[in-house]
């Protein structure tokens, strides 16, 4: 019996052994009992269970969207959500080859335990970020960056504050929810988006400007000259922006040549004077005048310091161009032509400051390859050098100044050296048409001390000499350019008039000094004009022509009226 009995369990346990080794070979099939989403998948072929959920596709959730007070109800689809039935078949297939051999016994005998697996589901970034955007359009809100300002009435800069803006931080909710698909509640952030130049920011910047909106002088070495910059001049050489203060150099190299116009004192050479009918030679004489490349690195710095309010410039020597042993013998000069005017109806000031300017450049010589300067050779526009008040042309009016009548020489000037074949260096025009001039249109150059000049250069190969005479009893004015006659002619066109603008409507201000019903006229109207002249010189390279252009701006007649009471 023992033995039947142990041949038996021998069998038996035999036969167990055979079904566990047959249980644990692959069989590429999912176990029994598994399920994914509800959907029966044991014992099929992964294509098989990938079929089965083809057709029990799970219905998108709905995911509740905030973004600070405001919420969307959306289908997850609409948010790059989507089912992945690779990924859920991949999960039974793991449970199935993780069984245990206790697991496949039970699985042949038909009791394997049940497993759902649910159905797995991912999220497009691409598509999420999309759907986000869409719904939150609207809500980001740029920031206002601070601003600086500048009144015309205090001259002085200030802050228009910023404002900061809103951010929505779409990128943060795509990360969450390609994180963790399954949720439905998503929070999109809302963040602070502040301006990029704030208000504190540019207080410094605002601090310094205002700063260097100082009175700056510049002195010439010991010489004793000076020159000065107005607050507002200073004001005007750079900008206050938001990254900080930005120099303007063009204005910067004006106002340094401004300065240089002041302080500088140009060498004189030599030169002819009147002494009685005759002319004699003057002897030349140096100058001192601004080391420029120096002195304007000097000024930048400086004027750009708010700790500085005065630069002391570097100087050298400046040398006559013409000595006096250069000068030719007076008599072999030759006459080369001459420039003239009138100045009719002129006040007695006028006349005066005509005569005392022709005085003044009278006997200057030009030596070869040298620019003329008018203002160089009349030196300054003051009382001291014998000029009184008159009408000039200023801020846009005929007003009282010093020196009305100087441009009456500086035109005639002009005229003579054109009309010689001098290449114009410098002319500048008057702001309308003046009578003084007449007839001879737009032929004309105004100066202004300092910095308005009238500068042309002697191309003739010898020097000249410029001489006037003044008619003061005809109010007719010549300026004669002596040397040695070039082999040129230069004929000068009348002035082509291309437009005629009318004057405006007279203007009436009130001057409380004038008594009640009392009119006087201050300014006279003319009509503006464009307008070019043409010359054309002929010599031994050829014949060639320029031009010089003129606009007069449309002038209106102003009429001060006494105070009404």
């Amino acid at each position: 019996m023992k033995v039947w009995v142990a041949g038996t369990a021998a069998v038996a346990l035999l036969g167990g052994a055979l079904a566990v080794g047959a249980a644990s070979q692959p069989s590429g099939k999912l176990a029994p009992g598994l399920s994914v989403a509800g959907v029966d998948v044991g014992g099929l072929t992964r294509q098989e269970a990938l079929a089965a959920l083809e057709g029990r596709r799970s219905t998108p959730p709905q995911v509740v969207v905030s973004a600070g007070q405001k919420t969307w109800t959306v289908g997850a689809d609409t948010l790059g959500w989507h089912a992945d039935p690779e990924a859920s078949v991949a999960a039974a297939e793991k449970a199935t080859a993780e069984r245990g051999l206790v697991g496949r016994v039970q699985d042949l005998l038909g009791q394997s335990a049940e497993q759902d697996f649910p159905l797995v589901a991912r999220v497009d970034p691409d598509a999420a970020r999309a759907g986000l955007t869409r719904l939150t359009a609207g809500m980001n809100t740029q920031p206002r960056n601070a601003t600086v300002v500048f009144d015309k009435k205090t001259l002085k800069y200030s802050v228009k504050a910023d404002q900061p803006g809103v951010q929505v931080d779409v990128q943060t909710a795509v990360n969450t929810y390609v994180a963790a698909p399954a949720q439905t509640s998503l929070k999109v952030p809302v963040r602070q988006w502040n301006a990029k130049y704030t208000a504190q920011a540019l207080e410094a910047h605002v601090k310094k400007g205002n700063a260097l909106m100082r009175p700056f002088t510049a002195k010439l070495g010991t010489t004793g000259r000076s020159g000065a910059l107005t607050a507002l001049q200073v004001a005007n050489l750079y900008w206050v922006r938001e990254n900080g203060i930005v120099p303007d150099d063009k204005t910067l190299k004006a106002a340094f040549d401004t300065l240089t116009g002041y302080v500088d004192q140009p060498a004189l050479g030599a030169r002819y004077a009147l002494k009685g009918s005759a002319l004699v030679k003057v002897r030349e004489k140096a100058g001192i005048v601004t080391d420029r490349p120096a002195a304007y690195a000097a000024f930048r710095q400086a004027v750009l310091d708010p700790g500085k309010s005065s630069v002391v410039f570097a100087s050298k020597v400046s040398k006559p161009a013409l000595t006096l042993a250069q000068l030719p013998d007076p008599g072999k000069l030759e006459l080369i032509t001459v420039g003239r005017s009138t100045y009719h109806h002129s006040s007695p000031e006028r006349r005066t400051n005509v005569a005392n300017a022709a005085a003044k450049i009278n006997g200057t010589v030009v030596a070869p390859g040298e620019v003329f300067s008018f203002l160089n050779s009349l030196g300054s526009i003051s009382p001291e050098n014998g000029f009184v008040g008159g009408l000039i042309i200023s801020g846009g009016r005929t007003v009282d100044g010093l020196g009305g009548g100087v441009c009456q020489v500086s035109t005639t000037t002009f005229r003579a050296l054109y009309q010689a074949g001098l290449p114009v260096v410098e002319r500048n025009q008057h702001s309308y048409r003046v009578g003084y001039y007449e007839p001879q249109v737009g032929f004309e150059a105004a100066v202004y001390d300092p910095g308005v000049d009238l500068k042309m250069k002697n191309d003739t190969g010898g020097p000249l000499l410029i001489k006037t005479v003044n008619h003061p009893e005809k109010s007719a004015l010549e300026v004669q350019v002596w040397g040695i006659k070039p082999a040129r002619q230069v004929t000068v066109a009348p002035a082509t008039i291309l437009a005629r603008i009318p004057h405006p409507p007279a203007q009436y201000v009130v001057n409380p000094r004038m008594r009640a019903g009392a009119v006087r006229q201050v300014d006279w109207a003319q009509d503006g004009y464009n307008l070019f002249i043409t010359r054309t010189i002929r010599d031994a390279k050829g014949t060639r022509s320029d031009r010089v252009e003129t606009f007069y701006k449309p002038w209106r007649a102003v009429y001060e009226t006494g105070s009404r009471g």
